[in-house]
């Protein structure tokens, strides 16, 4: 191929990839952005200071198309080079490259954060948000849409490390900036603001607001059901997710029968993407089997809980196995499940193996994260002291228990969650 037209076959190749990724044609948008970026490779070798911006473009999308599979790894070591250009780049010419640069460092923060590195991740989005502040204030037309996916996405890593309060401040004002664009854009901002009002509703809900929480998942699905009937493809994983969350709250607010059908609704959506794509569904569909179990237990189908959250396990071994940093925490709560569901029925011997293990693992998250995983320490604890009693062991028990309230007391937790189901 002729050298002069490598760039615009490399543009042209970079817009078919968002287009067939627009289409939900995700492999075949892979392949075009993994060409683009060799390509790009290829000319910034020769020219550096020409072609370093087009492939730090393509390194960042390339990231979300592997993201979009669900191939994690490749999706961070690819965001990483994107950053790394975009850093040496801005620190030259800060006003053209800044806006590329924060928006890296918020890919950056999602991949971090799709591994189970919380920290980190929280690093990432802060500093996007440090920058995307600073361009706003001067272009809040332009960069206000930007500063918003940060805020929402720091809310996210917030909540993750057990920061429900910083969380809610965050998620906030990211909707009061996306209610202010989808008033007057909504074919462009509905689904941005749908996102964060879902964020919304589990940060109230985590600290107590069930009925505030209920009204924002609510707007969240109404939101989101309009644009998953004109994008199935596109925006079904989305729903999914809301109707998941709309499950829960219906469920903090006794109403079990209308969280079962929201959660079997959900169940149905992520069966079809798992089927297609499990590697990158199959932690949803896991969540939403883990929740239809509560959701059943609740309502005293004990055996179909059972079954629901073996599933659930049974998916969550097989993701923790490769990814157990991201993973880990899952599992050990499905496990925690599945010990109460062997309990209900009677099975108190193998309960206790399955919180044995639900408790070892939360034990490892809680001592390099304890203001995340110590309430479900605690909570594991509290089940293991059940389950001890119910065999007899009552020393035994009594110490677990007696761990559990130390936990909930302490700084580090939240005293109104700690022992609550999730």
């Amino acid at each position: 191929m002729n050298g002069i037209l490598n760039p615009c076959f490399g543009a042209v190749t970079t817009s078919m990839s968002k287009s067939l990724s627009y289409m939900d044609r995700r492999e075949e948008a892979l392949l075009a952005m993994e060409e683009a970026t060799e390509l790009y490779r290829q000319l910034t070798a020769d020219h550096p200071a020409a072609f370093n911006p087009n492939l730090a473009e393509s390194l960042n999308n390339l990231s979300n198309c592997l993201s979009d599979l669900g191939c994690r790894e490749d999706a961070l070591l690819a965001i990483k080079e994107a950053v790394e250009i975009h850093r040496h780049l801005a620190a030259y010419h800060p006003a053209a490259f800044n806006p590329d640069l924060a928006m890296s460092l918020n890919n950056l923060s999602n991949r971090l954060s799709d591994l189970g590195h919380k920290e980190e991740a929280l690093l990432a989005i802060k500093e996007a948000i440090e920058l995307h502040r600073q361009l706003a204030a001067d272009h809040p037309t332009t960069f206000n849409p930007d500063l918003a996916m940060s805020l929402n996405n720091l809310s996210n890593r917030l909540y993750n490390l057990g920061h429900q309060e910083e969380a809610l401040v965050a998620v906030k004002e990211s909707i009061q900036l996306r209610r202010q664009f989808a008033a007057d854009y909504p074919a462009i901002f509905n689904l941005d603001l749908a996102m964060s009002l879902n964020n919304l509703s589990k940060c109230l809900s985590d600290l107590g607001f069930q009925e505030e929480a209920l009204l924002a998942i609510e707007e969240a699905i109404g939101l989101r059901r309009q644009l998953a009937a004109n994008r199935p493809a596109a925006f079904n994983p989305d729903l999914a997710t809301s109707l998941n969350d709309l499950s829960n709250c219906l469920s903090h607010l006794g109403h079990q029968e209308e969280a079962l059908l929201a959660i079997e609704e959900a169940i149905e959506l992520r069966r079809q993407l798992a089927s297609d794509r499990p590697a990158a569904f199959n932690s949803g569909l896991a969540m939403s089997l883990n929740n239809f179990s509560n959701h059943l237990s609740n309502l005293g189908h004990q055996e179909e809980a059972l079954l629901a959250v073996e599933e659930a396990i049974e998916l969550r071994r097989q993701l923790a196995a490769d990814r157990p940093a991201a993973f880990n925490p899952d599992l050990a709560r499905s496990l925690n499940n599945l010990s109460n569901c062997l309990s209900n029925l009677g099975h108190h011997e193998e309960a206790l193996l399955a919180i044995e293990e639900a408790i070892e693992l939360h034990r490892q998250l809680a001592a390099d994260q304890p203001a995340a995983f110590n309430p479900d320490l605690a909570r594991s604890l509290n089940n293991l002291s059940n389950c001890l009693a119910g065999l007899g062991h009552l020393e035994e028990a009594s110490l677990a228990a007696v761990e559990a309230i130390e936990l909930c007391q302490g700084p580090t937790t939240d005293q109104s969650t700690a022992l609550s189901s999730k």
